[in-house]
């Protein structure tokens, strides 16, 4: 297991736990991100990373990416 944010582009993932703020894990859910989930990295820069998954895209800081292993 390792953070998401140690992905590399073009990866394709299983998020197996995440924690972090309330707020944010419950948009994350809403968008039917959660454990078991999978997700495609589609881009990084230095301080966030866009993924895909279930044909939406989300822009993931970094602060959100490291409490998120896939």
């Amino acid at each position: 297991m390792q953070p998401l944010s140690q992905t590399n582009i073009g990866d394709t993932c299983t998020i197996k736990w995440m924690f972090g703020v309330p707020e944010v894990l419950e948009t994350m859910k809403k968008l039917d991100i959660r454990e078991g989930s999978t997700i495609h990295v589609i881009q990084k820069c230095r301080d966030w990373l866009i993924i895909g998954a279930n044909n939406r895209r989300l822009a993931v800081g970094n602060e959100v990416a490291d409490r998120i292993q896939v």
